[in-house]
C-alpha cells in the first residue's frame, strides 16, 4: 500500500513519550512547507488525534463495514490545509474497539486504501506504541519510506524503543531518526534548563545504536494547546524532508 508519494511512521516503544503530539505538529509542519500532507491516526485503540485538535464524536457506532462498495471512499477531515483519518472520527469518544485482533488488518487496510488522501506528498502515520500484532502489521503491508522514533529523555523509554528498533529493522524499514521529547523545561523566570526526568545513560540510548537525534522538543504547556504548532517543530520537518530527497 503506498498512499503517499512517501509514507513515514511515527513510532515509539512505549506510551506516554509524546507520539502523538510529534505525529500531528510535523504533519503541520510539513504541510506549512508547501507540502500536500495527510495524517492517519492508526492507533485503534487509543486515537488522541481528535482530541488534540479539539473535536469530539458523541453518536456510537454500530457496525462497521470493512468492505467499501462502488468505489466509494471515506473522506479525511482537512484541518488548516492538513487530511487526517482516525477512528476517532468514526467511534464515539469513549467507545471501545472490541474488534476481533483477527480483523484488525481489515481495519489498517481500510484507513490506507478507502480515504480520499489525494495526491499527497507524505502520510505521516501515527502507530500504536509497542510492537505488537497491530504494529507488525502497519510495519509489514503499508510501503513505508522511513520512521522516526520518538522517546523521552528516561532509561525506559530508551529501553522500549530498543526493542522496537529491533521489530523496524527486521522489517527492512529505513529508520530516518529519534525525536526526544520532553526534552527538559526552560525556567520561565531565569530562563535556565531544568531536567524534569532522570536523562538515560548515554550507553543505553537508541543514539548510542546509531539513531540521529534529528530534535529535541521542550516541555512546553502551549503544545498541549489544541491546533496546530508547526513553528516549534520546523526545523524537524525540514530535515525529514531533506531525508526524504
Amino acid at each position: 500500500m503506498a498512499p503517499a508519494r512517501h509514507a513515514i511512521a511515527v513510532a515509539s516503544g512505549k506510551g506516554g513519550v509524546g507520539k502523538s503530539t510529534v505525529s500531528l505538529n510535523l504533519a503541520f509542519a510539513l504541510a506549512a512547507r508547501g507540502a500536500a500532507v495527510g495524517l492517519l491516526d492508526a492507533d485503534v485503540y487509543g486515537p488522541d488525534i481528535p482530541l488534540m485538535i479539539n473535536l469530539k464524536r458523541s453518536e456510537r457506532l454500530r457496525s462497521w463495514d470493512l468492505w467499501r462498495r462502488n468505489g466509494i471512499k471515506l473522506e479525511p477531515l482537512d484541518v488548516h490545509g492538513l487530511k487526517i483519518m482516525s477512528v476517532g472520527f468514526l467511534l464515539a469518544e469513549h467507545q471501545a474497539l472490541t474488534m476481533p485482533a483477527m480483523m484488525l488488518g481489515g481495519v489498517v487496510r481500510q484507513l490506507v486504501n478507502d480515504v480520499e488522501w489525494g495526491n499527497a506528498d507524505y502520510l505521516v502515520v501515527d502507530l500504536p506504541p509497542g510492537t505488537a500484532d497491530l504494529q507488525q502489521t502497519l510495519v509489514r503491508e503499508l510501503a513505508l519510506a522511513g520512521a522516526l522514533v520518538v522517546v523521552g529523555p528516561q532509561d525506559a523509554a530508551h529501553l522500549d524503543a530498543s526493542k522496537l528498533l529491533d521489530l523496524l529493522r527486521d522489517a527492512g524499514v529505513r529508520v530516518l531518526g529519534g525525536v526526544e521529547n520532553m526534552s527538559g523545561l526552560t525556567c520561565p523566570h531565569c530562563g535556565e534548563r531544568i531536567d524534569v526526568f532522570p536523562r538515560v545513560a548515554e550507553a543505553r540510548s537508541i543514539w548510542a545504536q546509531g539513531v540521529e537525534r534529528l530534535a529535541q522538543i521542550p516541555l512546553d504547556p502551549s503544545l498541549a494547546e489544541p491546533g496546530p504548532h508547526p513553528e516549534q517543530f520546523a526545523a524537524l520537518a525540514a530535515r525529514v524532508a531533506e531525508l526524504m530527497r
